[in-house]
């Protein structure tokens, strides 16, 4: 009887420590989950703190590329008044430069009277003339005019206009555009812009 009793006092004291044992385990186990879990929610804030840091980054994209192009175009333009300044040269006497600047207004007065001539005869053809090919010949001859006089003015890109619109015409009397039924017919269009390109041109120097 002795024996059994002594046999069920080590089985129940085997089987508390085996208990404590569990009991330890399962608390180590879930310690280890709970700092498992931890670093995993760290882990997945940096992730997200990457990804947004990433995201941040590539918004910088277009407007690092603006930097740049602001950089490039400013150097070009340091790069033309260079070229400009290695260019000047020294100054004529003052009664040079006085003869050579009134020379060159000279010339700049007889081409712009020579350009608004030919606007007036333009006028006259348009009076007397329905053939489209003769008035793009002649606003050919003022555009290049133009350009020679001012290197360039948006005259020259409305003229351009009216002769490209003169490529396809059969008469002046067509409509000048189905999209913008106000201009009239061609002939009407082409006299009301020649005053329009006079007056700009009056006031070129």
């Amino acid at each position: 009887m002795n024996n059994v009793e002594t046999s069920l006092k080590e089985m129940e004291e085997k089987l508390a420590r085996f208990s404590e044992v569990l009991e330890k385990f399962g608390l180590d186990l879930i310690t280890k989950i709970g700092q498992n879990n931890l670093k995993i929610n760290m882990l997945t804030d940096k992730i997200n703190e990457l990804h947004k840091a990433t995201l941040d980054i590539k918004s910088l994209g277009p407007q690092l590329n603006n930097v740049i192009e602001s950089q490039r175009t400013l150097e070009s333009e340091l790069e033309l008044i260079k070229s400009l300044i290695s260019n000047i040269r020294l100054a004529s006497p003052v009664q040079s430069f006085v003869n050579e600047t009134m020379e060159r207004n000279e010339v700049a007065t007889d081409k712009k009277d020579a350009i608004i001539k030919d606007f007036e005869v333009l006028r006259e053809q348009l009076d007397t003339l329905d053939d489209p090919k003769i008035i793009q010949q002649s606003l050919e001859k003022i555009k290049e005019d133009i350009f020679e006089f001012t290197g360039g003015h948006r005259i020259n890109y409305e003229i351009s206009q009216v002769i490209k619109r003169l490529d396809n015409a059969t008469t002046l009397s067509d409509e000048y555009s189905e999209e913008t039924p106000t201009a009239g017919i061609i002939k009407k269009y082409i006299q009301e812009k020649i005053g329009f390109w006079m007056n700009k041109l009056m006031v070129k120097d």
